[in-house]
């Protein structure tokens, strides 16, 4: 059984206020097996949509490439942006090696109630998935169940789904379940109703000009 590590610490810049929360990178980041349009980052992966969505959002022109100067890149964005990354899993097992959700098990969450309380400026958490199995949303609401102290409130139940709980006295963190930036996720995408809309107003509209158009509000306001 493979030891799917998580290569990367959580990144969390002095006074950010959105932490990007997902599950884990692909296995290769593990065993350090890149390609060469890897970016040695979180959700660095080619075959990942994220910093595609990002660099559209905010027009930054970023490199796509197994490079220091990429990663730096990344690294200047999330610091003036106020944006951090602690994914949900820290480690997990799988029978096959590959990047599906699905395949994990016994996943070792990190404690993200606690990296909350000793960051206290974050006031939002962007998961990149939903409450489907092994998704960042669902095992943080298994997280939750050590804190029943803590209930997650619904803010809006249509896509992207909105919650919030109160972490201390007068704290509120808002949780955004943002669609999946993967292209596992492209035929959910292409059954949501707005989509299918906006693409028959416009024919040229891909999942990813989706994305863009549902990101943008939560990652710039």
């Amino acid at each position: 059984m493979f030891k799917h590590q998580h290569p990367f610490p959580p990144y969390i810049p002095e006074n950010t206020t959105k932490l990007i929360v997902g599950t884990l990178p692909p296995p290769r980041f593990t065993t350090g097996d890149l390609k060469a349009d890897d970016v040695n980052f979180c959700y660095g992966s080619r075959d990942g949509q994220l910093w595609q969505i990002i660099n559209r959002i905010y027009d930054l022109n970023l490199v796509f490439e197994n490079s220091e100067k990429a990663k730096r890149q990344r690294i200047r964005f999330l610091e003036e942006e106020k944006i951090g990354i602690c994914d949900m899993i820290e480690y997990a097992y799988r029978d096959k090696v590959d990047a599906s959700d699905i395949g994990i098990q016994n996943a070792q969450l990190r404690p993200i109630i606690s990296v909350l309380k000793k960051h206290q400026s974050i006031d939002t958490l962007l998961f990149t998935g939903g409450n489907s199995k092994n998704g960042p949303e669902y095992f943080f609401r298994k997280h939750l169940k050590n804190y029943p102290e803590i209930e997650l409130k619904t803010v809006s139940s249509t896509v992207p789904r909105i919650y919030q709980f109160q972490l201390e006295q007068k704290r509120i963190i808002k949780t955004v379940s943002l669609t999946a930036p993967s292209g596992a996720a492209n035929r959910a995408v292409g059954g949501m109703p707005l989509y299918k809309k906006l693409k028959k107003q416009n024919p040229e509209m891909t999942t990813i000009d989706f994305r863009v158009l549902q990101y943008a509000p939560y990652f710039k306001n």
